[in-house]
C-alpha cells in the first residue's frame, strides 16, 4: 500500500508543514508490544472514524515508557472521520483506576483514517507539552504506520520522537 496515496493535499499545505519540526526530540519512547497492538486494534476497529485514548506508563530522563494503551470515547460526533475530542469522563475514569499503581497518564494517542501519521494544526491546538502523542495511520482498514510526536510550546510545533519497542 502506498503512503502517498493517503496523503491528502492539506498535509502538503504550509499550515500543516509548519506544525512539524525536523528536529527529532532529545528523548525517545518505548511502547510495549501489548500497548502497540492495542492501539493498532482500536484504530482498525474504529475505522473509518478517528479513535483516541490514553497512554499509561512512566517518564524518566530517557523519555516515555508506555506499558498500556486504553481507548477513551471520541466525543466529536460531527467530524469523527477527521477529528477527535477525548471524553473528559473517560480521562477521569482511567485516572481513578490507576491510583495506587506505579503508572500515570503520559500521553494521548489517536488514529488518522486514510491519512498519514503526522499531526495536524488541530492536533497541535489541543496538545499538552510533556505528553507523548502517537498517531496511528489506518488506511482502508489496515494500519500503515505509527509515529510519535512531542509538542513544544516554545516553537509551536510537534517534534518527532524515536519509537522503540519495549523489552518485556
Amino acid at each position: 500500500m502506498s503512503f502517498t496515496k493517503y496523503e491528502p493535499v492539506r498535509f502538503r499545505s504550509p499550515e500543516y508543514i509548519a506544525v512539524w519540526s525536523q528536529q527529532v526530540a532529545a528523548t525517545s519512547c518505548d511502547i510495549s508490544k501489548d500497548a502497540r497492538e492495542a492501539m493498532k486494534d482500536m484504530a482498525v476497529s474504529g475505522y473509518p472514524n478517528e479513535i483516541c485514548g490514553l497512554l499509561l506508563g512512566r517518564i524518566d530522563a530517557d523519555g516515555w515508557h508506555v506499558s498500556e494503551a486504553r481507548q477513551v470515547t471520541n466525543m466529536n460526533i460531527e467530524r469523527a472521520s477527521d477529528r477527535f475530542q477525548l471524553d473528559p469522563a473517560g480521562y477521569q475514569a482511567v485516572d481513578r483506576d490507576i491510583r495506587g499503581r506505579d503508572v500515570e497518564i503520559i500521553g494521548v494517542f489517536h488514529s488518522h483514517p486514510d491519512c498519514p501519521a503526522k499531526p495536524s494544526p488541530t492536533d497541535l491546538d489541543g496538545a499538552w507539552e510533556g505528553f507523548l502523542y502517537p498517531i496511528v495511520s489506518v488506511c482502508e482498514g489496515e494500519v500503515l504506520d505509527i509515529r510519535c510526536w512531542e509538542p513544544h510550546d516554545d516553537t509551536q510545533q510537534f517534534h518527532p520522537v524515536l519509537l522503540t519497542e519495549a523489552v518485556q
